[in-house]
């Protein structure tokens, strides 16, 4: 059942991360990658909150599965943002993929901070 989950949630994240990584990048003229940050910074603000609503609540477990491993899993993407990066780096374009990491890194981690804050109100 759990692996049903992975899949179920994985199906419906990885479209939805090519659809708004296309969206938002397409509205962007810059070397910095958009709908990859975009995407990653929004799946770690519904991680925070699916798994603190998990953690206070009688929610079931099997929604941390669905849309924590399964969605979030397969609409964040490290590897694209490292590859990203590493493209910027061989291009020359040091400050951008420094800015890369820096923004994706601290957008990330605040994100899923205020997520966990408003999921274990």
């Amino acid at each position: 059942m759990t692996a049903l989950l992975v899949l179920l949630g994985g199906a419906i994240g990885a479209p939805t991360r090519y659809l708004v990584d296309v969206v938002v990048q397409s509205r962007h003229d810059s070397v910095l990658p958009w709908g990859t940050i975009s995407v990653n910074v929004a799946g770690s603000l519904l991680l925070g909150l699916v798994a603190g609503l998990t953690y206070v609540s009688d929610a079931p477990t099997w929604a941390l599965t669905l849309v924590g491993t399964g969605f979030c899993g397969a609409l964040t993407t490290f590897s694209t943002f490292s590859y990203e990066t590493v493209r910027l780096a061989e291009a020359g374009r040091w400050r951008a993929a420094t800015g890369n990491v820096v923004i994706s890194l601290v957008l990330g981690l605040v994100a899923v901070a205020i997520g966990w804050e408003l999921g274990t109100l």
